[in-house]
């Protein structure tokens, strides 16, 4: 019982640390975004989304090299994603005192699109793996390589690509007051101190899945993926607060793209192979579709996200969490052992 509350006290600092990291992390790139002239959708979709995502993005490369747990930063990233689509935007709804927030057609269509091309993308780079370079191991063993990792990477360019194409179309001038070299310093320090806080966050997950005998990427699902999906969620309230929803939204699709066509990927290629159980990854995924038809559906709703819907996204991730809780305790056996 001492060392189970002695990993939460783990988890919560390193939550902690993480906050101050991002922190640091998202004001200077918020200013390297304004110092540049990138235009405000540009700025939510990927300045703002890459910085608050790289919690996510440290958390695979720590669980696969220091841990060799790679599954933990999957699960963190899917957890992650589905906080970001079922908690950030309810939370940002709530904390602003209005009828709703406006989402968009532009942003829902555009945003959308990637987005479910992400899920589908990386989904099929583990059906593929499991297909052509099969693994030994109970269940579905799959290899993914380095050419696999490049197919949802190749994607991220193509996304990268059309926003370039309308920043060209943008004439948002560039704040000559930012000090940009001592914002680039703030940048990197941010993201040292996340490294730090994101190894505790790690280190918790895989000890509460020994101290209960569960697989630990249904620790990483929300021990990690809750603590590292905070700066998210940072983003996305004050963005909202600050009347500019079109940001706020464009972060959360924007910092699930990233995570989904960068995040994942990238262990892969700087690892060269990685192994997965694909026994545990549709589970994972699958949840993740499900919280994608319930986002867009309530999003694409007179181009509003209201009150009432937003506490609905609030009872499908508390369902999420009920989940996750039965298959840590033996109740439901969804997910092998």
């Amino acid at each position: 019982m001492l060392d189970v509350l002695a990993l939460l006290a783990l988890a919560a600092i390193g939550t902690a640390v993480v906050w101050k990291g991002s922190d640091w992390l998202e004001t200077s790139a918020n200013q390297l975004a304004a110092g540049y002239g990138v235009p405000a959708v540009v700025q939510g979709a990927i300045i703002a989304a890459a910085g608050s995502s790289m919690p996510e993005l440290v958390s695979v490369l720590v669980s696969t090299f220091l841990h060799e747990e790679f599954e933990v930063g999957v699960g963190a990233i899917v957890g992650s994603a589905v906080f970001n689509l079922l908690v950030v935007p309810a939370v940002s709804v709530l904390a602003v005192e209005s009828d709703g927030m406006e989402t968009g057609r532009a942003l829902v269509y555009k945003e959308a699109l990637f987005y479910m091309l992400a899920v589908a993308s990386l989904l099929l780079t583990f059906s593929l793996a499991v297909i052509y370079y099969p693994a030994a191991g109970p269940g579905l063993q799959g290899t993914v390589t380095r050419p696999l990792a490049l197919f949802p990477l190749a994607l991220y360019v193509l996304y990268l690509f059309t926003q370039y194409l309308d920043t060209a179309e943008d004439d948002t001038a560039a704040d000559e007051s930012i000090a940009r070299g001592r914002a680039w310093l703030w940048f990197v320090l941010g993201l040292v101190v996340i490294i730090v806080g994101v190894e505790g966050l790690v280190r918790a997950a895989i000890g509460l899945g020994e101290a209960f005998g569960t697989p630990a990427f249904l620790w990483g699902m929300t021990v990690v993926a809750a603590g590292s999906s905070i700066p998210d969620a940072f983003v996305s309230v004050v963005a909202a607060r600050s009347g500019r929803a079109s940001v706020s939204l464009a972060n959360v699709l924007g910092s699930n793209i990233f995570d989904l066509l960068v995040a994942v990927p990238i262990g892969v290629v700087i690892a060269g192979t990685l192994d997965i159980t694909f026994d545990h990854v549709v589970p994972m995924m699958g949840f993740l579709v499900l919280a994608t038809i319930v986002f867009f559906a309530i999003a694409r709703t007179d181009m509003l996200l209201s009150d009432r819907e937003a506490r609905l996204l609030l009872g499908v991730y508390g369902l999420f969490v009920v989940w996750l809780v039965l298959e840590s305790v033996g109740v439901t056996t969804v997910v092998p052992s």
